[in-house]
């Protein structure tokens, strides 16, 4: 554990136990949302995006795009 975490829990511990609860409970989401993040990324990503990205840069080479604002058609 590093200082920093245990310096935290250090403040925690004088806290009431509600609010202790709280924050162990917002920790532990964000926890499980950085571990669901963590796994998201390491999966092999979609063949089709490659695919898009690529037909969307021969397009633009080929001239056959144009720059257009955010909402413009």
């Amino acid at each position: 554990m590093t200082n920093l975490l245990t310096e935290a829990f250090k403040k925690a511990q004088n806290l009431p136990e509600s609010l202790q609860d709280e924050l162990a409970e917002q920790l532990m989401n964000d926890i499980e949302d950085e571990l669901n993040w963590q796994y998201q990324l390491a999966q092999p990503q979609s063949s089709l995006l490659d695919e898009l990205a690529e037909k969307a840069l021969l397009d633009s080479l080929a001239g056959r795009t144009h720059v257009t604002g955010f909402d413009e058609r």
